[in-house]
């Protein structure tokens, strides 16, 4: 859990650097997922329009030695949808990033009495990551 606030995205790169060596993921592809982490990060800090003190819950899955899931989940429950940013506009392209980068994203609301949205991508992996280290 991070606190909806800028510096999130830091400490959730760190943490998914550590775990990403654990799992021995290939360079290339925990490069990626960092991509992906910082921007459903950052996009939950700067969209989420929920009280500052709600958390921004961060999970780093690896469901199969070959694919790896980033899920984010934030109080808001207004599902994102991409925009379409101008060659002018200084922001708003990051889940056209998530989408160009990620084998599959998507969102949906959480359910089982939690309020908010979880907002997910995953990312095939080329060779197969030790989740065991």
């Amino acid at each position: 859990m991070f606190p909806r606030l800028p510096r999130s995205a830091g400490r959730a790169r760190i943490r998914f650097i550590r775990q990403a060596f654990e799992w021995e993921v290939p360079i290339d592809s925990a490069e990626t997922g960092l991509i992906l982490l910082s921007e459903l990060v950052t996009n939950a800090c700067r969209h989420a329009r929920s009280p500052r003190d709600r958390m921004i819950g961060v999970r780093v899955l690896l469901p199969t030695d070959s694919l790896l899931r980033i899920e984010v989940s934030d109080a808001n429950s207004t599902l994102p949808t991409p925009c379409e940013a101008t060659p002018e506009d200084e922001s708003g392209r990051g889940l056209e990033l998530v989408a160009a980068l990620a084998t599959s994203w998507g969102a949906h609301l959480r359910g089982d009495g939690y309020i908010g949205k979880t907002v997910w991508c995953e990312l095939a992996l080329p060779t197969p990551a030790n989740p065991h280290g």
